[in-house]
């Protein structure tokens, strides 16, 4: 069995391209969804609480031991959720110094998303949208591969439950959490 390295994003990756599917997002209240959570209760993402609250949404983390769909490489940012999640990972401490939460947010179920949270050690949430909930009422951008409707990756800052700014779309995805620090840091 071949172990793939999904902690290293390869040379030459697609860039996307903000083809404007995330301009509406700034300004909006968070949605009356709740989602299930890898750890803890579901979260009211239109009870996130006072602050900043940072959901990052990515496509699907992978499995050392499974391969990714046809072609995933080819796809502009489809590679990287282990890397990013990594990230957040590695900065949690800096950015709850910073009053921000923080939430990973896919289409996966919680089954497969509480195995890749053990397996990288995340020290906060991450919600399934499985059922599209979140999706559809912020009408976030998606694509499909093999059947599965996929989130793109952008990140919303929510302050007291209104997206303040999203990033879209986000590349490289290891150095998100870096900008979103920054972000933060110039509003402090």
């Amino acid at each position: 069995m071949t172990r793939l390295d999904l902690y290293t994003l390869p040379a030459g990756l697609p860039v996307p391209v903000d083809d404007g599917a995330a301009r509406h997002l700034p300004g909006r209240r968070m949605p009356a969804v709740m989602l299930p959570a890898t750890s803890g209760p579901p979260v009211h993402l239109d009870a996130l609480g006072p602050g900043w609250s940072v959901l990052y949404c990515y496509p699907r983390t992978g499995r050392p031991d499974v391969g990714p769909p046809p072609a995933w490489d080819d796809i502009p940012s489809a590679r990287g959720c282990t890397p990013q999640s990594c990230h957040y990972r590695d900065h949690y401490a800096e950015l709850r110094s910073l009053g921000a939460r923080v939430y990973g947010v896919s289409t996966q179920t919680t089954d497969y998303q509480q195995e890749m949270a053990a397996r990288l050690h995340l020290p906060f949430p991450v919600l399934s949208d499985a059922g599209l909930e979140l999706t559809t009422a912020l009408d976030l951008p998606t694509f499909e591969v093999e059947g599965m409707r996929l989130l793109r990756r952008l990140t919303l800052l929510v302050r007291d439950d209104r997206i303040e700014d999203c990033f879209y779309p986000v590349f490289p995805p290891d150095a998100d959490a870096d900008r979103v620090l920054d972000w933060l840091k110039e509003r402090q």
